[in-house]
């Protein structure tokens, strides 16, 4: 071994050691703002230790003053999990998912709160919003669109009347693979997965097993499970579902987009603060938080100009409408809800003075959710 590559070797032990120091040193200071928050507490109340403007701020920072090489998503990453490490030490989070264990949805909930919290599954997305509900769980995360097949639609009827809030948003590349027990193609005679997957890959299975059936069930790793235990059946969905199940991958990344991404949230019982760190617009001379993001619900009569109507506040405000979902009503025949998420927090004049005219113009107005966009 050459005296260069023993000095290197040397440098890096003597930098692991000072990491480790550090490390344990934002511990003790996550341990004092636990303390600190217990003495400020009010008899009654409870404590929120999880902040998901403060995280989503600590992140922006950590990819801001990032110099390389270490890519600016991947330091990020190892940031989240220092924070879930030290999270935990304040308060161990149970965090419910559409389950059972290996789903994408599960991935997304440690993409977001990192490994050191507890993920637990449950078989529906009405069981995620339950649990939450009835304060088993801390939070739950659930998907509410796709960038191939669009939105979720039990996750909405279901955001209709829980008094849940959304806390956040995780972003996930989705990449499908086809797994069975046996090795070969010709052997598969039927294939399960969740009804989004086997559209996600329509393409993918007309042209390279046609005619094979295709059974739609709750969730991907179900569809794994079943593979494992019936001779002939396969099952799409995600390489981890594969090790848990002890299944073959016969075929990877089947998903038809290139680009295929699955949008979940974060529920919670908490009212998140903003993660701005506004900036003038140069033309308007106004605030703009382009970080944060705010979701609303409204109602409108069936009448001609009505949804101009709603709309026309945020565009009045200088704000951008990022997505617009429609749900039949169930309360008339051809009445709808309109599902809107636009740039900015609650807290911001442009998005409350625009919130106050949609309101004005609405039957029915909920605020679903103001939180931080997916960092990573």
């Amino acid at each position: 071994m050459s005296d260069d590559l023993i000095k290197i070797r040397d440098e890096i032990d003597e930098l692991d050691q000072q990491i480790q120091l550090l490390l344990n040193q934002r511990a003790v200071c996550a341990k004092k703002v636990a303390d600190a928050k217990l003495s400020d507490v009010k008899e009654g109340e409870n404590v929120i230790f999880y902040r998901p403007e403060r995280e989503a701020s600590v992140l922006r920072k950590v990819m801001d003053r990032n110099q390389g090489p270490i890519g600016n998503e991947e330091m990020a990453r190892l940031f989240r999990e220092v924070m879930s490490a030290c999270l935990a030490l304040e308060q161990p989070m149970k965090i419910a998912f559409l389950g059972p264990e290996g789903t994408f949805t599960q991935a997304a909930a440690l993409k977001h709160f990192g490994h050191s919290v507890r993920t637990v599954p449950f078989s529906s997305i009405d069981e995620v919003f339950r649990e939450v509900d009835a304060d088993s769980c801390h939070y739950g995360v659930v998907p509410v669109e796709n960038s191939t097949e669009g939105v979720i639609s039990h996750t909405l009827d279901m955001l209709i009347e829980s008094p849940l809030k959304i806390c956040g948003e995780v972003s996930l590349r989705i990449h499908q693979y086809l797994m069975a027990d046996n090795e070969t193609l010709s052997s598969i005679k039927k294939i399960y997965s969740h009804q989004q997957s086997l559209a996600q890959c329509r393409e993918w299975l007309d042209s390279s097993l046609p005619g094979i059936e295709r059974i739609p069930v709750n969730s991907n790793a179900e569809a794994a499970r079943l593979a494992s235990q019936e001779k002939g059946s396969a099952a799409i969905a995600s390489n981890a579902a594969a090790q848990i199940y002890q299944l073959n991958i016969l075929a990877e990344k089947i998903e038809d987009e290139p680009d295929n991404t699955t949008r979940f949230i974060i529920l919670g019982k908490q009212d998140v603060g903003s993660s701005s760190s506004a900036r003038k617009h140069i033309n308007e001379q106004i605030m703009v938080n382009t970080v944060d993001k705010t979701s609303i619900m409204v109602t409108s009569a069936n009448q001609s100009g009505a949804l101009h109507s709603l709309l026309k506040p945020i565009a009045e405000n200088g704000l951008s409408m990022t997505r617009i979902e429609s749900r039949p009503s169930k309360s008339g025949l051809w009445q709808y809800l309109f599902f809107i998420d636009i740039d900015g927090h609650i807290s911001d004049p442009a998005v409350a003075t625009a919130l106050e005219a949609i309101k004005q113009q609405s039957s029915i107005m909920k605020i679903l959710g103001s939180y931080p966009k997916a960092v990573l």
